[in-house]
């Protein structure tokens, strides 16, 4: 089954890219991985044949070997996927949490998740749409005013995409301070000011480009809306009623992730990234021969993505969340087949191609989302009509070669699970 990406309208890392690419193949020239240090667990040890036509049959061994083997070729330190179909269930893992350590990755470890988060944001904006607070067509301008051109970008155009707004992770200056401060804690004045010194990309409403200043807007609205912070609106929300307690979203001063939790890579820096997330052809030769060492973009202090990308969960939680988004546990029925109903192509001239809508992506069958940002990449998406949910991630991201590896793998293992 061929599985559509969207290109990055940022470039990765530093852009906080859309990382939705799961068209891209072929080889990586990262470093060896470490010994693998597999876990595999399975919820069904025996599981029967899946019945439903549009899935292959249920193959544990075959399905354990697709991701291990993809984990080998994009050499990421390590990797986990959570797997649910009709036919069976599946969690395991590859690698290490350190690079050249021995410490196992564990399915309980906890990752950040990119822009998976958007998906936190936009859903609470669609309650409040539920709750009669706003309205989809209603203009950016009635709640910030100091948007540009602002009375003439619609609440639904920040969700989908389509404000023109610059995406401020695009901004040189900000991937400097990304490389020079790490740490630093961004307000979201900050970021909004590094946006709106820029042009729009194009007219409300007239084409697609992901950017993260639409989420940023949107989390500040939904602040103001719901009268209390983002952190609390996601807890009392999304986090409590569906048990996701393995999910944070990090005050804007805290670079921690809770215990346990891997490390994060990516070789290179924001600035250097910034056009093309490939490394130079130099670099990505000595990545592959070990003279090239990843940075640790652990204690990066995620504050620069905010709304847009600053969560952190486990791959139980994204699970669950992907299946909540999938079926409707935190919308009504008739918004909900609204935000089912609203992916469309990125590019007019290519109907067949990536689709994205109210804050979530579609790749074949499955709704989601997908997050990077440095050291980490992220896959979630759900299939409601065959019920089936994967979730991967990875603690390297991107790879020397510019691939997203946690969508790389994703890919795969959809090619094996669908017919």
């Amino acid at each position: 089954m061929k599985v559509p990406g969207i290109p990055k309208g940022s470039p990765a890392p530093a852009a906080l890219a859309v990382a939705l690419v799961l068209a891209l193949a072929g080889c990586s020239a990262g470093p060896a991985p470490a010994p693998s240090s597999s876990s595999p667990s399975s919820a069904a040890s025996s599981p029967p044949a899946s019945s439903n036509e549009a899935l292959h049959p249920f193959d544990q061994a075959a399905l354990e070997e697709t991701f291990r083997e993809t984990a080998q070729d994009v050499r990421v330190p390590g990797a986990a996927m959570l797997l649910r179909t009709p036919g069976g269930d599946l969690t395991y893992t590859y690698g290490v949490r350190s690079f050249g350590g021995t410490d196992p990755v564990t399915p309980a470890d906890h990752v950040r998740i990119g822009s998976i988060t958007k998906t936190w944001t936009t859903t609470v904006i669609l309650q409040l749409v539920q709750e009669g607070k706003i309205q989809l067509d209603d203009p950016v301008a009635d709640y910030r005013p100091d948007v540009p051109n602002g009375a003439n970008i619609t609440i639904e155009q920040l969700l989908t995409m389509r404000s023109g707004l610059y995406n401020y992770t695009e901004d040189p200056n900000v991937n400097q301070v990304l490389d020079a401060d790490p740490g630093k804690a961004w307000t979201t004045d900050e970021l909004l000011a590094a946006a709106f010194r820029h042009p729009p990309y194009f007219a409300p409403g007239e084409g697609f480009h992901y950017s993260n200043t639409n989420t940023v807007l949107l989390g500040l609205i939904a602040e103001a809306l719901d009268g209390k912070p983002l952190t609390a609106a996601f807890r009392d929300r999304l986090f409590t009623p569906l048990g996701l307690t393995g999910s944070v979203f990090p005050e804007q001063a805290s670079n921690a992730i809770p215990e346990p939790h891997p490390q994060g890579y990516m070789y290179g820096t924001n600035v250097l990234t910034l056009d093309d997330p490939a490394l130079p052809e130099d670099m990505q030769k000595a990545a592959a021969d070990g003279t090239l060492l990843p940075v640790d973009q652990t204690a990066m202090n995620p504050s620069w993505a905010w709304a847009a990308g600053s969560g952190i969960s486990t791959a139980e939680d994204l699970a669950t969340w992907a299946e909540a988004l999938g079926t409707g546990k935190v919308l009504g029925p008739g918004l909900q087949k609204v935000r089912l109903d609203s992916p469309r192509p990125v590019k007019a001239d290519d109907p067949g191609g990536a689709l994205y809508g109210l804050g979530i992506a579609k790749f074949g069958k499955l709704y989601g989302h997908t997050g990077e940002l440095p050291g980490f990449n992220s896959f979630a998406g759900h299939d409601p009509a065959n019920q089936v949910t994967l979730v991967v991630w990875t603690n390297l991201a991107p790879t020397p070669d510019g691939r997203d590896p946690a969508t790389t793998i994703a890919r795969t293992l959809i090619g094996k699970i669908y017919r």
